[in-house]
């Protein structure tokens, strides 16, 4: 029988053909993270944020570890990764929710398995 003595979980991704104007708003981006948090059962600990020419990126850390989006606005893009070391989360049902807010019609996502089993 197989112990975890770490439980990780580490989705990315990348969304394309979302909503330009919402890619392109620090507001809404940083509150889509805090709610993000809040849909995964994560701790959101702080926000940062910085606007990169015509994208923003945003990176929330949780107590368990960290949510980040990364925007082209120009060309409909963004990036997403939502990583969480707390098996009382859900790290995916987070990324979903991003991913449905940036009206994404195309997803990309990986499932990564970051624990540690003896």
């Amino acid at each position: 029988m197989r112990t975890v003595l770490v439980y990780g979980k580490h989705v990315v991704g990348n969304l394309y053909n979302c909503n330009p104007e919402k890619l392109g708003n620090m507001l809404y981006l940083i509150n889509l993270v805090r709610n993000a948090a809040k849909v995964g059962n994560m701790t959101l600990l702080d926000i940062k944020s910085w606007k990169i020419g015509n994208g923003v990126s945003i990176v929330g850390i949780v107590l368990e570890s960290h949510i980040s989006i990364h925007t082209w606005p120009e060309h409909n893009f963004a990036t997403v990764d939502v990583y969480s070391c707390g098996s009382h989360t859900n790290p995916e049902k987070a990324f979903d929710y991003i991913a449905s807010s940036l009206e994404a019609q195309r997803i990309e996502k990986r499932v990564i398995d970051r624990s540690y089993e003896i």
